[in-house]
């Protein structure tokens, strides 16, 4: 059995998303975080490479990084909610 690292799947997904088309990229991005979260993103995007230009590759890998963090909390939630386990603290 073929068992991915996390940064193989990252680069697999990163692949696939490069070369898809625009429309089916704007389509699953809407499907997955909706107008209201991507807006968030782009704001908060161009706020934070807006303060500081010169440390834009710094920001973009810790905004990756950051979008990563945030999917593995809501999984931690989906997963409590699921369980009902109550008092639940992203660590």
């Amino acid at each position: 059995m073929d068992v991915k690292t996390k940064k193989d799947l990252a680069v697999d997904f990163i692949n696939e998303i490069r070369t898809m088309d625009p429309a089916a990229l704007n389509a699953l991005i809407v499907k997955e975080a909706g107008e209201d979260l991507a807006q968030f993103f782009l704001n908060y995007s161009a706020n934070l490479i807006s303060k500081d230009p010169s440390r834009v590759l710094e920001n973009t890998s810790s905004l990756m990084l950051m979008g990563y963090l945030i999917r593995t909390h809501e999984e931690r939630n989906t997963q409590v909610k699921q369980s009902g386990i109550q008092g639940y603290a992203f660590a």
